[in-house]
């Protein structure tokens, strides 16, 4: 991409070349800043363009799967559908945010992001032969506004104009809402073959092979079973520059199996090429098999730098007694994550001390001069702790630790009004009221840990209960913000944006379906997600993170459990993959078969 912004007296442009050659197709987006990749570029970094094409990949999906649309509401579709269908831009995974063209050969888009006019590929061609046209973009567009997932539907509804301008272009027009995030959203859009879909129910299950023209084609499908992708070694776009060295087997397959227990024993009998593991107790304990010792599969844990789940017990602040902020910081005390980490995950996670775990992103220390700034304006709103430098969870080294760890919580949940009464956590105004409540979580695998933390809040005279919900049941009620603490996690990239709003807003709180489980509801807090949101350089952006890390962290709307900074992988040694991993952690797309 050529590194200057184009300027004219009546319009600012972040343009790409018109030109069909290779320095047009290698020019890039960036939320923030300049793409990293030039107008010269001939492969991503951690792509290997020599890789060699063939053989297969086999891999275990679990449940099930009843379509081949992965971007309608109904349904459940079959894993690996982003190797069937191509999207308007390539993102790229050593970037935080970056788009690059795949169908969209050049894009014009104005200074402020109010627009964009998409120039299609003029090579793009759909799996049967047919052109990619302006007609299948404005129909992919038009039918995933209407019956596509919420997030495109909530994003694409902010166009207020869109039409064809001729057979390769089309303008896109953003109304009241927008923000710089939405243009390269809209860039994500998957693209559509108007010949096939139009007169089909979109919003259904489909397993009718769809026309599509992303790098595979799909060979075989046995619904709830198996999938099969076959490289297409006619595919359109296989040597732009955020291709070579990508999608490197002759085969993708899925096989699906109802249990991850019998999964990882396939994997183990050599029935599976590769497997990612996400259990860390499995990881210490069950990869000693023959295959490996033989020097058969190779066992990786390979480094990223990508931000991990926030993964922990989420305070509900709607219901009392979580309302109460002394009443969740004592309980914060409570969990005692060395020995956990030690007794249940073979001292392999770290413990979870920001929103933004494992990336820059997370405040460290005391606040730089920019972020207080920032911080200043509601100061008599935030707790004098903001101001402080960070520091870790409350945990404990030894039982003398751990000791002094329930006498602080004791105290604050004294202070909250709560005290011992026949050994019994009561109100001190209301002895009939007990301090009681209930957790719930989606899965087995954290029993224990759950277990343990309720033993220890006994202790203190609390009584909290356990309830594992099915995973239908666990949605309906996170959805309502039915609970009173619940086991589970935000997800967050190296370049956040709106989805802040629906994670911490007061106005999500009060919706349901949206991701403020917690039910925060702060001005500060609106006001620096908002923040994140509007930054215009990626240094602002980083500021406004901190800002609001170290409000939320403040805020004790959590007790943090843990995280890892690798990906835990086994695979057949037969599999290769690049010297260069990536900022967002391995790409298999980029991996391939030695001869």
């Amino acid at each position: 991409m050529r590194n200057s912004i184009l300027q004219t007296a009546l319009f600012c442009l972040i343009s790409f070349t018109a030109l069909p050659t290779s320095n047009a197709q290698a020019q890039g987006l960036a939320m923030h800043g300049q793409p990293k990749y030039g107008a010269d570029f001939n492969h991503l970094d951690y792509a290997n363009p020599d890789a060699p094409k063939g053989g297969t990949l086999k891999q275990a999906a679990l449940g099930t799967f009843d379509s081949l649309n992965p971007y309608a509401i109904k349904g459940k579709a079959a894993e690996g559908m982003s190797y069937f269908y191509d999207t308007l831009m390539q993102r790229v995974w050593d970037e935080p945010f970056t788009m690059y063209p795949l169908i969209a050969e050049t894009v014009e888009i104005p200074e402020d992001r109010s627009s964009i006019t998409v120039h299609v590929n003029p090579n793009a061609k759909f799996h049967d032969g047919t052109s990619v046209t302006a007609e299948d973009v404005l129909f992919s567009f038009e039918t995933l506004r209407e019956n596509g997932r919420p997030n495109m539907r909530s994003i694409y509804k902010l166009v207020d104009e869109a039409k064809i301008i001729d057979d390769r272009t089309v303008y896109f027009h953003f109304g009241e809402g927008y923000d710089r995030e939405t243009v390269m959203i809209l860039t994500l859009m998957p693209v559509l073959s108007k010949a096939w879909w139009e007169g089909r129910e979109f919003d259904a299950s489909v397993l009718e092979i769809p026309n599509s023209s992303g790098p595979y084609k799909i060979a075989e499908v046995e619904p709830g079973r198996r999938i099969v992708y076959e490289r297409d070694p006619n595919y359109w776009g296989k040597d732009l520059p955020v291709n070579r060295g990508h999608y490197n087997f002759d085969k993708v397959i899925y096989d699906y199996y109802r249990d991850d227990t019998v999964a990882l024993e396939a994997f183990k009998s050599g029935d599976l090429d590769f497997r990612r593991e996400g259990n860390a107790g499995k990881w210490a304990t069950a990869y000693n098999f023959p295959a490996i010792a033989a020097g058969d599969i190779t066992k990786a844990e390979i480094k990223h730098g990508r931000p991990e789940k926030v993964r922990a017990l989420i305070f509900n602040t709607r219901r009392a007694p979580f309302d109460n902020p002394k009443v969740r910081e004592a309980l914060t005390y409570m969990l005692d994550f060395n020995w956990l980490n030690e007794n249940l995950y073979h001292g392999l996670y770290s413990r979870v001390n920001s929103y933004f775990p494992n990336a820059p992103l997370a405040a460290t220390g005391s606040p730089s001069a920019e972020e207080r700034a920032l911080l200043e304006t509601y100061k008599d709103e935030l707790p004098a702790t903001v101001f402080d430098a960070i520091k870790q969870p409350p945990s404990a080294q030894d039982q003398g630790e751990k000791r002094a760890n329930m006498r602080k919580a004791a105290d604050l949940l004294k202070e909250a009004g709560w005290i011992i009464q026949d050994g019994k956590r009561v109100k001190a105004d209301n002895p009939s009221q007990l301090l009681s409540f209930d957790i719930i979580l989606d899965s087995p695998i954290d029993e224990k840990l759950v277990l343990s933390f309720i033993g220890d809040l006994k202790r203190l005279g609390i009584q909290a209960n356990m309830r594992v919900l099915d995973s239908a049941a666990f949605r309906g009620r996170l959805n309502e913000y039915d609970y009173d603490m619940v086991l589970y996690h935000w997800t967050n990239s190296l370049s956040p944006g709106t989805e802040q709003m629906r994670y911490w807003s007061c106005d999500a709180g009060k919706m349901p379906a949206q991701w403020n489980f917690a039910g925060i509801c702060s001005p500060a807090v609106d006001a620096l997600a908002q923040g994140i949101s509007n930054a215009q350089t990626y240094d602002e952006l980083t500021t406004y993170a901190h800002a609001l890390d170290r409000v939320l962290l403040a805020g004790n709307y959590i007790i943090p459990l843990y995280y890892r900074s690798a990906d835990y992988v086994a695979y057949k040694t037969r599999i290769n993959r690049p010297e260069t991993t990536p900022l967002y952690g391995m790409v298999v797309e980029t991996w391939w078969e030695e001869k």
